[in-house]
């Protein structure tokens, strides 16, 4: 199973974010107990939400996408997260397989 799927809107991607980080990016696919996820570096501390909004900086810049497009579904408080980005899900798919 992939780390995102295509739904009417645009796609959701399952994260595991990895604050405090060096080197932030995105880190490629990893395995985790609760399936494939998408590994991302931030250098904001998981605190007030500021690691949570850069994750969704990361993913639309990424994704050639607007910020205004990449919403947290799921997960707000915790390192996995389901992101949800509006837009064309073909496109959209494509961009993410090439990750």
């Amino acid at each position: 199973m992939s780390f995102w799927r295509a739904v009417p809107e645009g796609v959701t991607v399952r994260v595991k974010v990895h604050p405090r980080s060096r080197r932030p990016g995105l880190g490629g696919r990893m395995d985790s107990a609760m399936g494939e996820r998408l590994r991302v570096a931030v250098t904001e501390a998981a605190e007030d939400g500021r690691a949570s909004r850069a994750v969704c900086d990361s993913l639309a810049q990424a994704l050639d996408v607007p910020r205004a497009s990449v919403r947290i579904v799921a997960g707000a408080a915790s390192r996995e997260k389901l992101l949800a980005v509006t837009g064309d899900a073909a496109a959209l798919s494509g961009k993410l397989a090439a990750l």
